[in-house]
């Protein structure tokens, strides 16, 4: 796909939906009355969540009408070849509990492909962001970054590999799999959540997965890490935000670790 006639737009956009989120998130971490209620499937959403994705939808209704919305928190709207992805705040666990490792994740889907992202971690004063064949980029601000590439390891045993919660791969059924590739990396930490593949993306790591995400938590992260020069795919080698899970690498070790994680 060639890139979108309006996407420096609407990467710019991006930023300003971004500086909102921060805003009202930062305002929230650690506050003592933060409210919070588990939700169905017993993950916990507070009061920020909301507040952040009402308001990224208030402004998309106004810059982009005609867009469409798809959302963690809130019910889809619109209908249209543009569609955005949002995670208000991805890491809510770690947000509850005062650990500074959260982000929100913007994207923007053109007929069915991720075309450009932002993924803000205001706690821990980090942005990323890339665009269609424009790069992957990290810094304060849109016009204070620098570019980031993925890793040139080649080899299983110089691997770096960082994933989110061991128990998730047991109750996969890819469990064995997973162990063995840990077993064959040099080193393995759970940065957990969006930060394993912006580490990915850095070349400070070399491999992320996780066996079960939904479409907001991948969305933003697959174009940036692509961008960068590495791979993003699910765990049967399907590029894409589809699933089941998510291989990130930088390209070099992706079929190694695909054929390993395999292993039942």
């Amino acid at each position: 796909m060639a890139q979108p006639k309006n996407l420096t737009d609407d990467v710019r956009l991006m930023h300003m939906l971004a500086d909102d989120a921060d805003s009202l998130s930062m305002n929230r971490f650690k506050a003592l009355d933060l409210r919070f209620e588990s939700k169905p499937d017993n993950t916990p959403v507070t009061e920020a969540d909301t507040a952040v994705e009402e308001s990224i939808r208030r402004t998309l209704a106004k810059a982009r009408p005609r867009d469409a919305v798809h959302g963690e928190e809130m019910s889809d709207t619109g209908e249209s070849a543009r569609r955005w992805i949002i995670d208000p705040i991805d890491g809510t666990k770690n947000y509850l509990r005062g650990v500074p490792v959260w982000a929100t994740l913007i994207a923007l889907q053109v007929e069915g492909e991720v075309v450009a992202s932002v993924v803000s971690a205001p706690a821990l004063s980090r942005r990323w962001w890339a665009s269609l064949n424009g790069g992957a980029r990290t810094g304060k601000t849109l016009f204070n970054a620098s570019e980031i590439r993925v890793s040139k390891v080649s080899e299983m045993d110089n691997a770096s590999l960082s994933y989110s919660d061991i128990s998730e791969w047991v109750d996969s059924g890819r469990g064995q799999g997973f162990i063995d590739l840990m077993r064959q990396s040099w080193r393995t930490r759970a940065y957990g959540d969006f930060w394993s593949y912006m580490l990915v993306a850095e070349g400070a790591v070399d491999i992320a997965c996780e066996p079960d995400l939904a479409l907001y938590d991948m969305a933003a992260l697959d174009i940036i890490v692509r961008e960068a020069g590495g791979r993003f795919t699910n765990l049967d080698g399907e590029p894409g935000v589809k699933g089941p899970g998510a291989l990130a690498t930088n390209g070099l070790l992706h079929d190694i670790a695909m054929e390993v994680l395999s292993t039942l």
